[in-house]
């Protein structure tokens, strides 16, 4: 075996160096990420890029080479990634002092632009952060608080995240989605807020009513005029008919069974009783 290897050292050492070259010069790339390959600092070829709605396995995954010591090879995630904006307080054009907290999802979809401009995905997060930010002080700044609880809170997520997606384009990256997590007054002026928003029902509640109680005493006059319309008509025709009901409706009051044996004087001749002289 020594004498093996004596005579056959140089061939194991340049095997040797051969099988140590290949490895350093085989690089995997998986399906989610990408592979910049980079030469004296610049970007010479791209392994596995992002293209939009590419099939799957037809983007360059898999067996690549690369020069050793001489080429490196940057990886990018090929997946949404995130930047989170640190909760502040946005002014309203309400006046009202809002607690906001948001992030947004991006995609790297210019990978050489990206390791050109940023380097890593991680310095892009940084750059986007303080961009997020302003962005959604912008634009809720041009809005009432009232506008978040509405369909309106859509149309402010689509506009910050169209400002937001033409900076991040300088960084090679593509801006998905916009999202607020929470926009809620501080808790003080919360506790404020919904005491004025039941004030402001309760005072709502009272100006229907009003507005009930008035329609309803217009009606019952109407009607009352009416009914005292049909009753002169009825009665004009007949005055002696309406004399006649008129008193019976008296008599059945004052002479009716229900006065518990009640006892009236009148005297023969009293005007009350002319119908029971008539014929």
């Amino acid at each position: 075996m020594g004498n093996l290897w004596q005579d056959y050292k140089a061939a194991w050492i340049v095997g040797g160096l051969a099988v140590i070259a290949l490895m350093l010069s085989v690089i995997v790339v998986p399906e989610d990420e990408q592979a910049v390959v980079v030469r004296t600092g610049k970007p010479v070829r791209v392994y596995n890029p992002f293209i939009d709605k590419a099939d799957f396995g037809q983007t360059g995954a898999g067996v690549h080479f690369r020069m050793p010591l001489v080429e490196q090879v940057i990886r990018i995630e090929k997946r949404l990634l995130s930047v989170d904006m640190q909760q502040q307080q946005v002014l309203s054009t309400d006046q009202q002092r809002l607690n906001v907290d948001a992030y947004a999802r991006f995609r790297i979809v210019d990978p050489v632009k990206m390791v050109q401009t940023a380097g890593t995905t991680e310095r892009v997060t940084q750059q986007l952060e303080p961009i997020l930010s302003s962005s959604v002080r912008q634009e809720l700044g041009k809005r009432t608080f009232q506008s978040l609880l509405t369909a309106e809170r859509g149309q402010a997520m689509e506009n910050i995240r169209k400002s937001l997606d033409n900076e991040a384009r300088e960084y090679g990256a593509q801006i998905v989605d916009v999202r607020i997590k929470r926009a809620d007054l501080p808790e003080g002026a919360l506790a404020a807020a919904f005491v004025r928003m039941e004030a402001a029902r309760q005072e709502e509640a009272k100006t229907v009513a009003a507005r009930g109680q008035r329609d309803a005493q217009i009606i019952r006059a109407d009607a009352e005029a009416q009914a005292a319309n049909i009753y002169a008509e009825a009665f004009g025709k007949d005055p002696a008919f309406y004399d006649f009901y008129r008193a019976m409706q008296s008599y059945a009051v004052s002479f009716g069974k229900g006065d518990g044996g009640k006892t009236i004087l009148l005297s023969p001749d009293n005007a009350y009783l002319n119908h029971f002289r008539e014929p």
